[in-house]
């Protein structure tokens, strides 16, 4: 990696905003959206709101420590979290970025052969695609030729201890 970008709360929406109107721009349609958790929560919940669409919600964990930045194995949850009574067959599956392109590749696959769900197809969006990535997903904002780390505005919390919270947030009392 040779750089870092960082990203506010306002870029950060802007772009989730411009990639659920790319999403819209190629006239595809989807049943359910599937969000990644951690990462493509908030996309997840944008594009939800915006496309009227059921989420749910997958978690996926590769990285930690190191403020958040050391890549460990990748762990898939067993199931999805959902509020339909079931998985929609054309999957739009959301995250923030397609860094390695493990957690994509490896979700997609898992989609696509899974005994559980009756899935038809799937397509994949993130807001960042870095050149590194060994997964080019189906809709993207940013590609970044260079792979830099993306420094999200939520990144704060992972280095942020509860006692530095308390001492940053307003004292009020418990009700």
């Amino acid at each position: 990696m040779t750089e870092e970008i960082r990203v506010s709360w306002s870029e950060y929406h802007q772009k989730i905003e411009l990639l659920a109107a790319i999403v819209y721009r190629s006239g595809w349609h989807f049943d359910q959206i599937l969000c990644l958790a951690r990462g493509g929560l908030r996309a997840g919940d944008i594009f939800s709101r915006i496309y009227e669409k059921p989420l749910a919600i997958l978690s996926a964990s590769s990285y930690g420590g190191d403020g958040g930045r050391s890549r460990h194995q990748l762990t898939i949850a067993q199931s999805i979290s959902m509020t339909t009574a079931s998985l929609g067959a054309n999957i739009l599956l959301v995250d923030d970025l397609a860094d390695s392109g493990i957690t994509l590749q490896e979700t997609v696959a898992w989609l696509e052969n899974s005994d559980r769900y009756v899935v038809n197809e799937v397509k994949t969006a993130v807001v960042w695609y870095k050149a590194q990535s060994i997964f080019k997903p189906d809709f993207y904002v940013d590609y970044l030729p260079d792979s830099p780390w993306v420094r999200q505005p939520f990144e704060v919390y992972d280095r942020m201890t509860l006692a530095e919270l308390d001492q940053q947030v307003p004292k009020v009392r418990s009700r």
